[in-house]
């Protein structure tokens, strides 16, 4: 049996590994791809936050050029101004109010929504509508008809306007925020579909009845959910100002029932022309919600569950 010589020429050449992108063109072309953001975010929102960090520190009007004051604002924001704190109340008292009755509500709806069969889509959708309507200020206008003297709550309830007595006008406000529980119901069902069936089916085995259930399953299994809900709501609650500008007809009234922090901000600022004072109420404001977030996180720990700790 002979065999023949292949020639050198004619052996396949070694397959090479295909030659990778210089490391600094690599990044190059990220940050081509990464400038639009990068640029929107230092134009429109850093730069903005140092000058406003600045005014917060100078007497400026929008007319004339801003003069150093040093803590001067700070100094007359917590000492000399009653009005200050009168809208740190409300807005606490609004998000006190608001926030536990949203996410309450829109658990509730969750949880009806979750054992539907049939037309589960339509009222998802139905429900979610108000959160794109509600923070419109057309939306905010209607509701001030509706608790205005002689609209449908006086007329069903004969209790008068609730806009115009003290005692009830921020609770209009909290009742658009609350009527806007679309988006965390949304999330909550999201949830609500990710906890195994089997759970409810031992629970029930072991005679727990649908009340029990929900508190040992459903809260401890959706605590995730929960917290994720309550962090933004709440954060979102501290900034309310539609809503309270249009039921109070942009004066924070009656007796600055519904002046919420935000409204009062813009009042120094854009009505009073007191810039800097304002540019020192936003970062207060500012502060005050990155601590309210630490807590919530700090205190996440005592009674947010995660499956995966159930697992070490």
């Amino acid at each position: 049996m002979t065999t023949t010589a292949i020639p050198p020429e004619a052996k396949p050449a070694p397959a090479t590994a295909p030659k990778r992108r210089p490391r600094r063109e690599r990044e190059g072309a990220a940050w081509v791809f990464l400038s639009p953001w990068v640029l929107g975010a230092t134009v429109l929102t850093l730069l903005p936050m140092a000058v406003s960090l600045y005014l917060s520190f100078t007497d400026y009007d929008l007319f004339n050029p801003p003069k150093w004051v040093g803590l001067r604002n700070y100094v007359q924001m917590f000492t000399e101004d009653p009005r200050y704190w009168r809208s740190v109340v409300t807005t606490v008292t609004y998000v006190v109010i608001a926030v536990p009755l949203q996410l309450a509500l829109a658990l509730a709806v969750a949880l009806a929504l979750k054992g539907m069969k049939r037309g589960k889509g339509f009222y998802r959708s139905a429900f979610y509508a108000p959160s794109l309507l509600g923070a419109s200020m057309s939306i905010a206008l209607v509701w001030r008809a509706v608790f205005n003297d002689g609209g449908t709550v006086d007329n069903l309830l004969g209790t008068g306007g609730w806009v115009n007595k003290p005692g009830f006008a921020l609770l209009a406000v909290a009742l658009l925020t609350v009527w806007q529980f679309g988006a965390p119901m949304v999330i909550f069902l999201a949830g609500l579909q990710q906890i195994p069936a089997e759970l409810y089916e031992a629970a029930a085995v072991d005679g727990a009845s649908k009340w029990r259930q929900f508190l040992s399953v459903t809260v401890p299994m959706l605590s995730p959910v929960l917290f994720f809900n309550l962090v933004l709501q709440t954060i979102q609650a501290f900034q309310v100002f539609t809503p309270a500008f249009a039921v109070s007809a942009g004066k924070g009234g009656p007796a600055d029932s519904t002046l919420v922090y935000t409204m009062y901000l813009y009042d120094r600022g854009f009505v009073a022309s007191h810039m800097g004072y304002a540019s020192a109420m936003a970062w207060v404001l500012l502060v005050v919600i990155g601590i309210v977030t630490a807590v919530l996180f700090r205190t996440s720990r005592s009674w947010v569950f995660y499956a995966s700790e159930g697992d070490r």
